[in-house]
């Protein structure tokens, strides 16, 4: 029976992308559903391109959203030495070669491929040097690729999601194998790797369909059995081009900054090119890794809706108890909790829960608990056609009312019936509350004018009623 075993292999070269999170994700729940294994390469041979922190940055991002990874990390920079020596057996068997061509050479030999009405690709001119030949410039220390010989006739699989893929070897450059500084290349690398790690499955995203007929050469030319590929749709911006850092936030901890859940990531993100076949759209990771099958992954690409996340985002803070969304939401308030105390930041929490779609979110609607004086245009104070004499009658009757109940008996609780028993006088809720709720909030959408005033206490809410009245006077 076929051991499930399936990789993430990132390249250190910035943040861990959303996308790439995705995939991370795709084999995760996968190797789990088939009770099997999943593990993390670091795929960083890549030099040129690396970026101090990258690593730490990705460890960083798996471990936030809850993916993790089964034995040692692999890095393939240590592990050079390996490489070198697969694609030396490959010069041995007559299936690679040593290429001394410049960049200045490779250029001008593209052009005239071009020119010509040809395919952008190597001419072999090195493959056709003699022994001695090649000898002589590795003995004077000429930079030197190697070049894996790319066969003629076709290159056919089978893809887990798009079924029966072929591609003419004609379109395909003899690819570097390993580069001039002892590095190897992505493609021999990662079939070595994925060889001797026992990698069963390859799931990956569709940018590197193109490059699966160069890796099932290399199986064939080292006589190993290649894993099965699934290539996902990509992830595209509402504006079906690829998903790039101008569309928004992509570093997942940009994400987790905003004040997303990883729970909700995680939801979104499995959702991205996969569904369950039903309505259901709240789903755990357990409930993910049960529910999940490659069959059921779309080939066409996944819109990233921002919309949709902050729904799904919404629900599951909803869900949360009030004491631990308090804890995420404390440091959105900055300099302002050590003004006041945990209870009074915890009610203002408790009261936003049902509005917030991001943590972060708690700043802006609840600002107007902490500011001294309100800002706000007059006109905003009146409820559809109300008059001046209308606002200010109401206005001076609230504050009335405000300043003959006790502090204590300030509440919810004792305030709304008295108010509500005002509204029936004038026969419209709107002209209370509306009011109300904007002397106290300065705002167009906020909480209830009562839950508002509770929080606030007598003494700010009479204060901010009377700055209402002094507005429209």
């Amino acid at each position: 029976m076929l051991t499930i075993k399936t990789r993430f292999a990132p390249s250190p070269t910035g943040d861990l992308h959303i996308g790439g999170l995705r995939t991370a994700l795709y084999n995760y729940l996968f190797a789990k559903k088939n009770n099997g294994k999943f593990v993390l390469r670091i795929e960083d041979t890549d030099r040129a391109r690396f970026k101090k922190g990258s690593v730490e940055t990705i460890l960083t991002g798996l471990k936030w959203v809850g993916i993790k990874t089964d034995g040692k990390i692999i890095y393939q920079s240590l592990r050079t030495d390996i490489y070198k020596k697969y694609a030396e057996q490959l010069i041995v068997k007559n299936k690679a070669y040593y290429c001394f061509c410049s960049a200045e050479i490779l250029n001008k030999i593209r052009e005239e491929q071009i020119k010509n009405g040809n395919p952008a690709k190597y001419d072999r001119r090195c493959l056709k040097l003699s022994k001695k030949e090649i000898e002589e410039k590795i003995k004077n220390n000429d930079p030197y690729v190697v070049r894996l010989i790319i066969p003629d006739g076709k290159t056919k699989f089978k893809d887990l999601i798009r079924e029966e893929v072929e591609f003419n070897n004609r379109e395909i450059d003899d690819q570097v194998l390993l580069k001039s500084d002892g590095y190897p290349t992505y493609h021999l690398a990662n079939v070595v790797d994925d060889h001797k790690m026992k990698i069963s499955h390859v799931i990956r995203a569709e940018e590197w369909l193109s490059s699966t007929p160069k890796h099932i050469i290399l199986y064939e030319y080292f006589g190993w059995k290649p894993p099965k590929f699934a290539h996902i749709p990509m992830v595209l911006a509402s504006d079906k081009s690829k998903l790039s850092k101008r569309h928004g936030a992509t570093g997942v901890l940009e994400f987790k900054k905003q004040g997303y859940l990883p729970e909700a990531i995680i939801n979104f993100l499995a959702f991205l090119g996969w569904n369950p076949g039903d309505s259901r759209e709240i789903f755990s990771m357990q409930e993910l890794i049960k529910e999940f099958s490659i069959e059921k992954v779309q080939k066409g690409g996944a819109i990233f809706n921002i919309e949709k996340l902050n729904w799904i985002n919404g629900q599951y803070i909803r869900k949360l108890n009030i004491d631990k969304l308090t804890k995420l939401c404390i440091s959105y308030f900055e300099k302002k909790k050590s003004l006041h105390s945990s209870l009074f930041i915890k009610q203002i929490v408790a009261l936003e829960q049902n509005r917030l779609k991001k943590l972060s979110d708690i700043a802006e609607f609840s600002d107007f608990f902490f500011k001294n004086k309100l800002e706000y245009d007059k006109d905003l104070l009146k409820w559809k056609n109300m008059n001046n004499e209308e606002l200010k009658n109401i206005l001076e009757k609230i504050s009335d009312i405000f300043s003959e109940i006790p502090e204590n008996d300030f509440t919810k609780e004792k305030l709304e019936p008295i108010l509500k028993s005002e509204a029936v006088k004038i026969g419209d809720n709107g002209k209370v509350f509306w009011p109300l709720r904007v002397a106290l909030s300065g705002k167009k959408a906020s909480p209830g004018p009562m839950e508002i005033a509770e929080i606030l206490g007598k003494e700010k809410s009479v204060e901010r009623v009377k700055s209402a009245l002094e507005k429209i006077k």
